[in-house]
């Protein structure tokens, strides 16, 4: 019996044939087999241009190399939308993928997601933020989705890997190569908890036209997109925009009017967005759609909530909290008392803050909490 990747890889390197096209020629022939053994004819009248049906009939020369690539090994799998480990979220959406390749747990992908993106060249107090929500978000038990592109997608995977959560980076690009370059460690990290995702195979080079398709795949996978900053015109608002055709949650965080990286989620959330001041915020609209309390930590391995207050810090959060004891202190005083630097202070009293761990205290003081919340 040939093997029934070969049809599925010869539809999605057809050129011409994108997504809405190969998803007609599924819908008439039932499989991908099927649309290839039709006639040039009967698949015109399924709604696919003369050059392409005829083009169908011509094995592409990079099939064996992609069979090679996926199985290389044991990680990599094409997900094609007969399959049941394809995402139900993706089905539900408008021009959804027919097929994904995969580097990583496919299950993952079944598991509630919240897409997190923003700026590639963000703020400092911007990339705190990505990583403190990103964080505290997969501590509780939510898949961290991105696009590994710098800045805010970057320090949003290396958050839920922080917090020993789970993250996925949908690619623009085939996935045996990783863009940027910059991000080779981190796709690897990426894909020993979670996984990568791409909608094109292997060998595929980064184009400009294929980062906008790629966020529809960012906001379908999710539950909700945070923004957390962007500029009036960015690929962030354009996964908003997405999300919100898509029937998708929309979070932004505000920022200061005189930056200009905050007018795109000001323009969020005077069209509606949610405004994200705390992890709850984002929880509290999700939580029907989770089969878990939010504002708990759910451990991904065992499935049982636990809560935040059990969540384990390493050794500098750790010397962090002691520094702070009964007391109210401020940054200075932290800094000076740790040893660790200010940029390193600032961002774990954010992430501690959104885990429910401290509080801003008069003065521009942080104080411990007696019980998480």
């Amino acid at each position: 019996m040939a093997d029934p990747r070969r049809a599925w890889l010869q539809l999605l390197r057809t050129p011409g044939l994108g997504p809405v096209r190969m998803c007609r020629l599924l819908d008439a022939f039932g499989t991908a087999q099927r649309a290839l053994d039709a006639s040039v004819a009967d698949r015109e009248r399924a709604g696919v241009p003369l050059s392409v049906a005829t083009a169908l009939d011509h094995p592409h020369d990079a099939i064996a190399a992609d069979l090679e690539w996926l199985d290389a090994a044991d990680n990599r799998y094409l997900l094609t939308r007969d399959d049941e480990r394809y995402p139900q979220a993706l089905r539900e959406i408008p021009n959804p993928p027919p097929a994904l390749f995969v580097l990583g747990d496919p299950d993952v992908l079944a598991l509630p997601q919240l897409a997190v993106v923003g700026s590639r060249s963000p703020t400092p107090q911007g990339a705190e933020h990505a990583f403190g929500f990103a964080r505290s978000l997969a501590a509780r038990g939510l898949t961290v989705t991105s696009g590994l592109a710098l800045g805010v997608d970057g320090q949003a995977h290396r958050g839920a890997l922080a917090a020993g959560g789970l993250t996925v980076a949908v690619c623009g690009t085939g996935l045996d190569r990783v863009y940027p370059a910059a991000h080779r460690e981190l796709a690897h990290a990426i894909v020993e908890e979670g996984a990568l995702v791409s909608e094109w195979p292997p060998g595929t080079p980064p184009r400009a036209e294929h980062f906008p398709r790629r966020n529809r795949i960012i906001s379908g996978l999710s539950l909700g997109v945070l923004v957390v900053e962007a500029a009036t015109e960015s690929g962030s608002l354009i996964t908003a925009r997405d999300a919100m055709e898509q029937n998708r949650e929309v979070f932004a965080i505000p920022g200061s009017i005189h930056n200009v990286l905050a007018r795109g989620c000001h323009r969020l959330i005077r069209d509606g967005a949610t405004l994200v001041e705390t992890a709850e915020d984002v929880l509290a609209p999700l939580s029907g759609q989770l089969n878990w309390t939010p504002g708990a930590r759910r451990d991904t391995a065992e499935s049982s909530p636990q809560t935040v207050g059990d969540t384990s810090y390493d050794a500098d959060y750790q010397r962090l909290l002691a520094a702070l004891g009964d007391a109210p202190a401020g940054l200075d005083q932290l800094v000076d008392s740790t040893g660790l630097t200010v940029e390193a202070v600032s961002s774990m009293l954010l992430v501690l803050e959104l885990d429910g761990v401290i509080a801003p205290s008069s003065g521009g003081l942080f104080m411990r909490l007696s019980s998480p919340h």
